[in-house]
């Protein structure tokens, strides 16, 4: 099989690369000036290993490749705001043999939140949901850091419309075999659902600062506690602490320091224009809003967060009381 990492940032770059590293065929997609150095310079990837370079085709979309091959395998690694153009772009690429990749090539999305799985289903026939645990750091075109050990990370895998199939462990067993540990499940979206949790913090972090406080815990406390309540409304399951804890203990230990912010923090960083919180804590106002449950704290950080990415604000500019007041604000309203 032949993986096109559609998206060669944190989680893509880090995915492709340790693929690359046990000899499977990688493909690179990417833009910009990230794009630029990975093909002048190679991927310079660091994880507990060290730092190695790899020099991988890179591609900016499925133009540039010609028809796709029938064993192509799709990992869609974009931020969910991102999705839609992806989808469409890869979806409607030719297939040596015939049809399209929509119609005979599986689509992994490898994101966080929810949402990129039910984009994909309305455009593909084959979709598996990946619920990713790798932290990684891409802050630097070309240059991408993820040092967790012993694994580099977990990823999750299952169809997304729930079960699983031979496809799915095979393409586990890659992964496996490329540092990652790969559990197939039945309820994958379960999974996700959990990981949704913790990444409702994001927007708390991205706007506040990495640096841990006992206030920003408590926001992302009341944050999580509306999700549950939305989650208990519309009927929607997910993976206990218990379970996520057996499922990485000792397997995916992190240095100190070893990744300065999350996602929507680098986003920030970055300078992007964008970022995931429609999709995050978005999410969880969607569902409030469908099941009748206040979600005021996650409200708050969805337009906090984005009000930072459209007018380029630097990460961590607003303070943790601030954000707070204006969560309270929100609360009183509802």
């Amino acid at each position: 099989m032949r993986y096109i990492i559609i998206g060669a940032g944190a989680i893509g770059a880090t995915i492709g690369g340790r693929l690359a590293e046990s000899g499977h065929e990688v493909v690179l997609v990417a833009r910009g000036d990230h794009a630029q150095a990975l093909r002048a310079d190679g991927l310079r990837l660091t994880t507990a290993d060290g730092e190695r370079v790899h020099r991988l085709p890179v591609a900016g979309g499925p133009a540039e490749l010609g028809e796709l091959r029938p064993d192509d395998v799709l990992v869609l690694t974009v931020k969910t705001q991102d999705a839609i153009a992806a989808l469409d772009a890869w979806g409607d690429a030719e297939v040596a043999g015939g049809g399209t990749a929509a119609q005979r090539l599986p689509v992994l999305c490898a994101q966080n939140g929810v949402e990129s799985e039910r984009l994909a289903l309305r455009r593909f026939a084959r979709v598996y949901g990946v619920c990713v645990w790798l932290p990684a750091t891409f802050l630097e075109p070309g240059a991408v850091c993820a040092l967790c050990a012993p694994l580099t990370g977990i990823l999750h895998v299952g169809l997304a419309a729930g079960g699983s199939d031979a496809r799915a462990r095979r393409i586990a067993a890659d992964l496996e075999e490329s540092g990652f540990g790969a559990p197939v499940v039945e309820d994958v979206m379960r999974w996700k659902h959990a990981k949704l949790l913790g990444n409702l913090g994001n927007a708390i972090q991205a706007t506040t600062g990495p640096e841990p406080d006992p206030a920003k815990a408590a926001l992302l406390l009341r944050a999580i506690r509306e999700a549950k309540a939305a989650f208990e409304a519309a009927g929607i399951g997910y993976a206990s602490e218990a379970e996520q804890t057996a499922a990485r203990d000792g397997m995916v230990e992190q240095p100190a320091g070893g990744v300065r912010g999350g996602s929507s923090w680098q986003s920030l960083a970055r300078g992007t224009g964008s970022i995931e919180a429609d999709y995050l804590n978005g999410e969880i106002a969607l569902l409030g809003r469908l099941h009748g449950v206040a979600t005021p704290v996650n409200d708050t950080l969805r337009h906090a967060a984005n009000i930072f990415a459209r007018e380029g604000l630097p990460p961590g500019a607003m303070t943790i009381g601030d954000l707070t007041a204006l969560a309270d604000e929100a609360a009183a309203r509802a």
